[in-house]
């Protein structure tokens, strides 16, 4: 065999070579570099006669849909559908519209539902548009909810057609302004000279409650009073040697959250404050001395002139918070 064709054969016996052993271990043979799969494009709308598409609600409610198209929800109905009920844009929360375009449109006619203040949809089903989708996460405890059982629409505080608030589409620019639509009193206490920041922004309704519903009282995120407290004054959580029974219970004992006219969001000044319990004789308890004089040991900050660690004490003689 001469040099030139030992070496086609050569060649030949490699390339067999090659081949079986893909073969065996499975190897691909495209020459190109393998590409990531593309994610798969959104499921289109179901052909279902009864349904009429975006662009004919868009015919007659030009403004709304301008409006909604460029909210979150918007964006994501109309041009990233993730799923067949997602791509019926508005249909799939207003119902099918055949019924309402075959009625010549207007209001009431043809069925839908709808979700204004005074609508005659009753409540529990246009929140239950809503809870199609929303129902995991903070919504899982809904159902029987305090603002559930009031019969509190989810539209009463989220605005889906058009963008009022920077994030969450809340009905109001912000949090504190929604919640206060309905909790008039609790708004006016954060106007205190002794609040949270909530007006200051560092903070929100929800940094401590939660609006969709929970297993404890007044919506608290956290377990109790103290445990939401301490999220953000973990200091005081002790375990502490001498525990203040009150500060145990709850810290609304002694403060108000929501805000006060007196200094660290206290219910009373001191020493009225503490005097709602302790009042034993023989101490110095007494806003006024025996003769008609201010008590020395009630000047300026009062009780926690000695008594300075109120909250609880790591110190052996600590029984009495002196130390």
């Amino acid at each position: 065999m001469t040099g030139r064709r030992w070496r086609l054969f050569a060649g030949i016996a490699s390339a067999a070579a090659v081949l079986c052993a893909g073969v065996v271990l499975g190897l691909p043979f495209s020459s190109r570099a393998q590409q990531p799969a593309k994610p798969a494009a959104a499921a289109p709308a179901p052909a279902d006669s009864n349904y009429v598409g975006a662009e004919t609600c868009k015919g007659c409610h030009e403004e709304a849909f301008n409006k909604f198209s460029k909210t979150r929800m918007g964006r994501l109905f109309l041009h990233q559908a993730r799923t067949p009920q997602e791509a019926n844009a508005c249909e799939s929360c207003h119902g099918p519209g055949k019924a309402h375009v075959d009625a010549g449109g207007g209001k009431g006619k043809g069925g839908l539902i709808t979700f204004a203040k005074n609508d005659k949809t009753p409540v529990e089903k246009r929140n239950a548009v809503c809870l199609d989708c929303h129902t995991k996460g903070a919504r899982i405890f809904w159902k029987g909810s305090a603002h559930d059982s009031r019969d509190v629409a989810c539209t009463n505080c989220h605005k889906v057609m058009e963008d009022v608030s920077p994030k969450n589409q809340l009905a109001k620019a912000t949090e504190i302004e929604t919640c206060g639509t309905c909790h008039l009193q609790k708004r006016a206490q954060t106007m205190r000279s002794s609040h949270m920041p909530l007006r200051e922004g560092k903070m929100t309704c929800t940094s401590c409650h939660n609006p969709h519903g929970t297993v404890t009282p007044s919506l608290l995120k956290e377990p109790s009073v103290p445990d939401t407290c301490f999220t953000c004054h973990a200091e005081k959580r002790g375990p502490f040697l001498w525990s203040h029974q009150p500060v145990v219970e709850s810290c609304a004992n002694c403060h108000d959250p929501h805000g006060s006219n007196y200094e660290a969001m206290l219910k009373l000044a001191r020493p009225r404050l503490c005097q709602q319990c302790h009042t034993a004789p023989q101490h110095p308890s007494r806003p006024y001395g025996r003769d008609g004089g201010s008590e020395k040991f009630l000047v300026g900050r009062s009780c926690n002139d000695c008594h300075s660690v109120i909250h609880g004490s790591n110190h052996p003689a600590g029984r009495v918070f002196t130390r």
